[in-house]
């Protein structure tokens, strides 16, 4: 492999000639061998390094740091790497010291070095256009790396919020296909008193739609940016007038439209924004785990267990038991839900342990919700594809079940009171009668009368679930 020589501040070292990055990404490659995860993992947050840096490029033009060649080959660079061109030369890992500087230097020695082919020179001329003097003028990693996270976050979590849309959706077809179709409610896992298998579906539905808002008006608080901030949040090395161009910049660029955090200093140092977005992000998980293990609980069986749905069948479920077939997609969901819940511990102790001026750790924290958000993204597709769209209903069990339920016993109590429905319950659950059968051989009401008392305890359900209730 033919290399060539680059220097930083701590010598000479032979970078690979093919290569768009330079000696400070060619240290990390040698410090941090981690996790084996390299930054492009997450492209979005490539693409927002890119428009960062772009963006940077512009308002040192319009103040006059860079000339117009420089400035255009610059943002020309950055234009590819914002439509997806390129990723594959941000290699460092990670997980890495520095609080995102390799991330930071990664970029800019990617971008300095498509810039100079561009002017018509070679990878590594910096006197042209060098990564910290021209890509880096008026920026710290301790500005810039943050703010491409928060954009990140933002794109990820609209592809995630509309995943979960879909799913949501989903969940509501299912819940007007089972309109109608009534079951027993459960409490603590005890026959409890009649629903519709819709109203299920539907409340499955209304949880995650939920999620969604709530989801929103975290990232809305990713906004707020430090750019312009510097090294601690003084803006010392930026130029008057940097911040107010580069942000407006950036909005054009990025199409988001961010805005100055109120105190600069507090911004560089505080993390809460990412804290807060990961507690969502933990709860949506939770949440989505919860209806994963009920699909679970109602399709179990499917002879001896609930037995209430029938999940589509995705693989064989055993290498030694024929015919069985497993939950597998819920069971996927239910992983996830482990992980970004583990995540948001990382998050915390991250938070925790970040020092004065800045936290060292968002390296991590930029890791773990981004693997978050594209895992649940990712799950939830597979959840409504493979799972959800293809859920069937056991009617014939269902009714068998609700029929006999003692569950029933409790529309008897306006009529008997609450002790004699008690002793209807126990006796049914002794021998196995019907509640309608004991009713009337104790003679605490007319067979007709019963039997009406039992039908309202259906009808209000069915009649609200027509209502839209």
């Amino acid at each position: 492999m033919t290399t060539r020589i680059e220097t930083d501040s701590l010598g000479n070292i032979p970078v690979p000639a093919a290569a768009y990055w330079g000696a400070h990404t060619a240290r990390a490659l040698e410090n941090f061998t981690i996790s084996g995860i390299p930054v492009s993992r997450h492209p979005h947050l490539v693409r927002a390094l890119a428009m960062i840096k772009n963006a940077a490029a512009q308002a040192n033009y319009e103040l006059g740091i860079l000339n117009p060649r420089q400035a255009s080959a610059i943002r020309e660079a950055c234009r590819e790497i914002q439509d997806g061109h390129h990723h594959e030369q941000f290699c460092v890992d990670v997980i890495q010291g520095g609080a995102g500087t390799s991330t930071n230097m990664n970029a800019n020695e990617v971008i300095a070095n498509l810039a100079l082919e561009k002017l018509g020179h070679r990878r590594g001329d910096y006197q042209h256009l060098h990564p910290i003097d021209h890509i880096n003028r008026c920026q710290s990693t301790n500005d810039t790396y943050p703010t491409a996270i928060k954009l990140a976050l933002i794109f990820t979590t609209a592809e995630l919020n509309h995943e979960l849309g879909e799913l949501a959706a989903s969940a509501r077809d299912k819940g007007a296909e089972f309109a109608g179709i009534v079951k027993m409610g459960r409490t603590q896992l005890q026959d409890a008193v009649p629903m519709t298998l819709g109203q299920e579906f539907n409340a499955f539905a209304a949880t995650l739609e939920e999620d969604r808002s709530r989801l929103m008006e975290s990232t809305a608080l990713m906004l707020e940016c430090s750019l312009g901030a510097t090294a601690i949040g003084t803006g010392i090395t930026a130029e008057p007038g940097y911040q107010q161009l580069v942000l407006r910049a950036l909005s054009e660029v990025s199409g988001v439209q961010v805005v100055p955090a109120a105190d600069l200093i507090e911004a560089t140092s505080d993390v809460g924004v990412f804290m807060h977005l990961s507690g969502m992000l933990k709860r949506t998980a939770i949440k989505l785990s919860k209806i994963s293990s009920d699909l679970r609980l109602l399709s179990s069986g499917p002879q001896n267990g609930f037995g209430e749905i029938i999940l589509p069948p995705r693989q064989a479920g055993s290498s030694i038991m024929p015919g069985k077939v497993n939950p597998v997609i819920p069971e996927a969901m239910n992983q996830i839900a482990f992980a970004v819940a583990g995540a948001d511990t990382t998050v915390t102790m991250a938070a925790d342990n970040g020092q004065l001026q800045l936290n060292a750790f968002e390296p991590v924290i930029a890791h773990v919700l981004l693997q978050s958000i594209s895992w649940l993204e990712q799950g939830s597709r597979a959840l409504r594809r493979y799972c959800m769209e293809g859920i069937e209903a056991n009617t014939g069990r269902l009714a068998r079940q609700t029929e006999a339920s003692v569950g029933l016993a409790t529309a008897l109590i306006p009529a008997i009171g609450y002790a004699a429905a008690a002793g209807v319950a126990k006796e049914a659950l002794r021998d196995g009668s019907s509640i309608l059968d004991i009713v009337t051989s104790r003679k605490l009401l007319e067979r007709d009368a019963a039997r009406s008392l039992l039908e309202s305890a259906v009808l209000p359900v069915r009649n609200a679930e027509i209502a839209g209730v």
